[in-house]
């Protein structure tokens, strides 16, 4: 009698093991599912990621790099080769990245499968899936900079994807080629844009190749090119992103849609020239935009304001997720151009300062992106002022200031004889004074700095010796408030994490309770 209820225990607890195997083993699952939908949910999110330049003085090693990276954040890359020590560096991190063919290796995998195959197994094969290659950019502007080297893209491409599909890479890794923007003719307005004709041989395939492969139209699009080629007819306000009135929107007299910046209309224009091609299935995936924060004599609107203005616009109306006027529903991701200035690079000016940081990682200039999320650590507190614009007549700008102190009730205390802010006594700076209370009194709405064309955004703070502008005010009151708000968030995520925690053992001990009690009421009774 003893050994039967010995058996019958021992059986009963095989009988739970199996049980509770089987049921962690359903969690499990539900976990590995849950991962993979989060995951392919992560990927198909429009993101904004850097162009890593090596062009650098004192380049970070690979392994101080990929701190750095996530230390701002960045979860998207791309870089100019396929650096082995950078991508191994890289490995069981969740950075993603796009790895590069140099154009001077277009012929020798064009002409070879075996030599692309050696490619793959070499630079990816070799280091996925613990580094998250997610596309191979074969060339770059290929068709514009070296025009001879044009026949040699497709057969390259082709070639490099035949070796993903041996490798059983070909749905997990994207093939394209990033082309400049020039090779659209007539951008503007969108709907009238299509290819230039004399590199139909070329694209036309191409298309059809990303078409069928679900592959990304890789675009590199510069709004400030844009606007330094078209000055007087590109407004700035438009290739900033700054917000505008219904009056200075560029409409499409065709689709009569508006656009309210350059960026939109360059991406539509893409839309466009592929439609003429019967092509409507590829994205735009812009592999390169940016704006340079220094430049010489000829290039005086590449300074660190703009460059600021534009990044941080970019990098809202990313995540925003707003598309395009003719596109709502799909917005494409981006890579700006670059995370580091590249000093060693040949004039001009420009040429050493689009990147978003040193090569020592200080920031060039401090992105205003509050509000959008995690990415990039180097976000301040929206600190924004808006000042009197440079080479505006002093009668022009004398009725902008008597607005702002007058009907604008804006507070100018502060200018007036004795006090602060009245030294130095021209109209400029008073009215920088008054446009900024205004502004700031304003909540910062878009178009409260405008002042019928006179005023600007700046995130450079005008204050001078003892002259404090209200923007500065506002934001020291707030700096303390922030911090403890930031401690306390912090501590709260703890508290939910910990809490969570608990709950998730509790619930799975309590599911498996029930679910066993379910199948063996009887036996439980006995047992327990």
């Amino acid at each position: 009698m003893a050994n039967s209820k010995l058996n019958l225990l021992i059986h009963t607890l095989s009988l739970l093991l199996f049980f509770y195997a089987l049921e962690n083993s359903s969690l499990a699952k539900s976990s590995q599912v849950l991962t993979q939908i989060k995951q392919q949910n992560e990927d198909n999110e429009p993101f904004v990621g850097v162009n890593i330049g090596t062009d650098v003085s004192n380049l970070l090693s690979p392994s101080d790099l990929v701190a750095f990276l996530q230390l701002q954040k960045i979860t998207h890359i791309r870089l100019y080769d396929a650096h082995p020590d950078i991508l191994k560096a890289l490995a069981r991190t969740k950075i993603r990245v796009i790895i590069s063919v140099p154009n001077n290796q277009l012929l020798a995998i064009g002409s070879s499968n075996t030599t692309a195959a050696s490619w793959i197994g070499r630079n990816v094969a070799a280091y996925y899936p613990a580094t998250l290659i997610t596309g191979i950019a074969v060339g770059d502007e290929v068709l514009t900079t070296v025009p001879s080297s044009a026949p040699l893209i497709l057969p390259a491409v082709e070639s490099l994807y035949g070796a993903l599909v041996a490798a059983n890479l070909h749905n997990q890794i994207k093939i394209s080629t990033p082309h400049a923007a020039s090779i659209i003719l007539e951008p503007f307005p969108p709907s009238q844009a299509f290819f230039n004709q004399s590199l139909s041989s070329v694209i036309l395939p191409l298309l059809q190749f990303l078409s069928r492969t679900g592959s990304p139209l890789m675009m590199n699009l510069y709004p400030y090119y844009v606007f330094m080629q078209n000055k007087g007819v590109v407004p700035l306000d438009n290739a900033l992103f700054k917000p505008l009135t219904p009056s200075k929107e560029m409409v499409d007299p065709n689709t009569l849609l508006h656009y309210t910046n350059v960026y939109d209309a360059m991406i539509d224009a893409a839309y466009f020239s592929m439609k003429n091609l019967n092509v409507n299935d590829v994205v735009v995936l812009v592999t390169e935009t940016g704006w340079p924060s220094k430049g010489d004599s000829k290039e005086p609107y590449a300074t660190k304001d703009s460059a600021d203005t534009y990044n941080s616009n970019l990098i809202k109306h990313v995540f925003d997720r707003s598309g395009t006027p003719l596109n709502p529903g799909t917005t494409s991701s981006v890579y700006i151009y670059e995370l580091f200035n590249e000093d060693l690079r040949s004039p001009p000016v420009s040429e050493a300062n689009w990147g978003l940081f040193y090569g020592n990682t200080t920031p060039t200039y401090l992105l205003h992106v509050s509000g959008i999320g995690s990415f990039l650590a180097n976000d301040t507190t929206n600190q924004t002022y808006c000042i009197a614009m440079g080479g505006v007549d002093a009668k022009t700008l004398q009725a902008a200031l008597d607005w702002a102190c007058g009907p604008g009730r804006a507070n100018c205390s502060e200018i007036q004889p004795g006090e602060n802010c009245y030294s130095p006594n021209n109209v400029n700076n008073h009215a920088s004074y008054a446009f900024d209370s205004y502004y700031q009194k304003e909540g910062k709405a878009a178009g409260s700095c405008d002042f019928k064309g006179v005023a600007m955004i700046t995130t450079t703070d005008p204050s001078h010796g003892s002259c404090i502008f209200p923007g500065s005010k506002k934001i020291s009151n707030k700096e303390k408030q922030v911090v403890n708000a930031t401690q306390l968030s912090s501590g709260a995520e703890r508290l939910t994490f910990s809490t969570f925690s608990s709950i998730r053992i509790s619930a799975v001990n309590h599911v498996l309770h029930i679910s066993l009690a379910g199948v063996f009421p009887t036996l439980f009774l006995f047992l327990f």
